[in-house]
């Protein structure tokens, strides 16, 4: 890009998370207002959006409490960007966290890369795995904030890079430190459980590739692991309709029956920790393990800021 004189910022596309307990409500009201999460006319959705925030807010509050009082994925996703921008160097003018659901909205977030003088965006959705609920609304949130600035037709998008090797072997890296905890007599017989956030069986049926990059991640991932068992379950069901089976508890069951062995959970769709890592796999999902009988129940770490995670991201970023 540099040989062109270009001038590029890029755009770390992610949902984002309630920076204090008081930004729960909100936070979750924004994320039920999306269409892509209630297919509603606004005019119903909206006052829906309210509702089911409100309810929800009562319940979810607490566990952010148990977490620190907040979400960390916005710390996170700022620390992503200061490592990536200091690999790439300055033809890369900016390196920006853009928020669905909560600051820096992406809004927010193309201005300020209007103003960092860039007239090239590269942007990079945070899902490995594309799903037309989240990458695909990141992008249609990007796409309405892009007229009238100097990127309306020079952006390039990382949509979903879930066999992307580096980044593979960055998550195969957080298994074998897993694995590295269970005591060495018993690490031979360790099952992994990767588990995936859930969707509807809709999305699925309708043609959304979520499932099927779900599944070439997992694949990638043991094919650089020595061999053993594993399962995938799904996770963060919420509301009436069919999802995605077989559901984190429901797998958890069947494995306990078959004598409950030492357990790896590896969360394949989140690459930062938030709610569904540090209080649904590391709390509650812990705690229905134990009740099982399981007495080993390691959690692979989150990609976070690790530095072969950075080099991944970086490598996705160059080659757009």
């Amino acid at each position: 890009m540099g040989s062109g004189g270009r001038r590029t910022s890029v755009l770390l596309l992610n949902m984002g998370g309630p920076d204090s307990l008081d930004a729960v409500r909100p936070f979750l009201r924004n994320l039920f207002s999306d269409p892509a999460i209630i297919s509603l006319p606004g005019i119903l959705r909206q006052p829906l959006a309210s509702i089911i925030s409100a309810r929800r807010a009562r319940k979810v509050r607490p566990r952010y409490d148990l977490i620190g009082g907040k979400s960390p994925i916005g710390s996170i996703t700022h620390d992503q960007a200061v490592a990536i921008k200091a690999a790439l160097g300055p033809d890369f003018v900016a390196v920006l966290p853009a928020f669905s659901y909560w600051h820096p909205f992406i809004s927010d977030a193309v201005k300020e890369a209007a103003l960092s003088g860039a007239d090239n965006l590269v942007a990079l959705s945070l899902y490995p795995q594309y799903c037309r609920a989240t990458t695909g609304s990141c992008l249609e949130d990007l796409s309405m904030n892009l007229p009238g600035t100097p990127f309306e037709d020079s952006v390039r998008t990382l949509d979903s890079w879930a066999t992307h090797p580096p980044y593979l072997q960055a998550l195969a890296g957080t298994v074998a430190e897993a694995l590295s905890r269970v005591p060495e007599g018993l690490r031979d017989d360790a099952v992994l459980l990767f588990s995936a956030h859930g969707v509807p069986e809709s999305l699925i049926e309708g043609g959304d590739p979520y499932l099927e990059q779900t599944m070439g991640t997992v694949a990638g991932v043991m094919e650089r692991l020595d061999d053993r068992e594993h399962h995938i379950a799904f996770q963060s069901r919420l509301g009436p309709v069919k999802w995605v089976q077989p559901s984190l508890p429901d797998k958890l069951k069947e494995l306990s029956r078959g004598g409950a062995p030492p357990l790896v959970i590896v969360p394949v769709s989140f690459v930062s920790d938030h709610i569904e890592t540090l209080y649904e796999l590391d709390i509650q999902h812990r705690e229905i393990a134990m009740a099982l009988g399981f007495t080993i129940y390691e959690r692979a770490p989150s990609l976070n800021t690790r530095p072969d995670f950075i080099a991944a991201l970086v490598d996705l970023v160059r080659s757009a």
